[in-house]
């Protein structure tokens, strides 16, 4: 039974000594993955997810309202943050490696709290933000926000109860606040649309459009000049 005295500290020995087995160049990828490729993922996946509904959704308001949901997506993230820091005040929670010396961190300088994860948190918040607006790609980024808890984990930076606590915060303040949020952005969204240009990245339908007005144009001007032109030469 002594495995489960503290099951929190365990866990984070067996996922942390996965770093110590592995060579150093799997150590470097997973720092890179932890640090910044995850979060270089999410922005792919958010500029996906504005494809898909720039050109998917079947209603200029669908789409502006989409749009007004990948906007909340970095917006929510950046409130968990702020609502995380006097989490971590009142927790006082120390890192990992500075309590259990067996605990080898990847990353050096992490001298600040570690309840709750700033990382699962800020990726969790996008990846719901992205999921609430296009299924496809918020599942993927839900897949990254928990890759980015593992990674945590296996860096030596954080406990698994750490992760687990951000992935809840950054769920909660993007799914919770997400209709006060929608009711916010909607509009302004929709006086940004109001430029044509604008408007045409938010909407596919705007482009097509200013196009087929365009053509309408160009077929308006080809049928009056020939009379112009008879008009000029009955003058002549």
């Amino acid at each position: 039974m002594a495995l489960w005295d503290n099951p929190d500290v365990e866990l984070l020995y067996e996922i942390n000594g996965l770093a110590k087995d592995a060579p150093t160049w799997a150590d470097r990828v997973m720092e890179y993955i932890g640090e910044y490729g995850i979060a270089a993922g999410l922005v792919v996946l958010a500029l996906w997810a504005w494809w898909g509904v720039t050109r998917k959704r079947e209603s200029r308001e669908e789409a502006l309202g989409g749009f007004a949901g990948l906007i909340w997506a970095p917006v929510a993230a950046l409130i968990a943050l702020a609502v995380n820091i006097p989490i971590r005040g009142l927790v006082e929670r120390p890192r990992p490696f500075l309590e259990h010396k067996s605990v080898e961190p990847l990353v050096a300088g992490k001298t600040d709290f570690s309840f709750v994860s700033d990382h699962a948190t800020l990726t969790m918040a996008i990846a719901v933000g992205i999921f609430m607006v296009q299924r496809k790609p918020g599942l993927v980024a839900i897949a990254l926000a928990l890759l980015e808890g593992f990674c945590r984990v296996y860096m030596g930076v954080h406990y698994p109860t750490d992760v687990i606590g951000g992935l809840a915060l950054g769920t909660a303040v993007a799914l919770l606040l997400a209709p006060v949020a929608m009711w916010a952005l909607t509009p302004v969204v929709r006086g940004t649309a109001r430029n044509a240009r604008l408007e045409a990245l938010l909407w596919a339908g705007a482009a097509a459009a200013v196009g087929a007005a365009g053509s309408r144009a160009v077929g308006r001007r080809s049928r009056e000049e020939p009379r112009r032109t008879g008009d000029r030469d009955l003058a002549a």
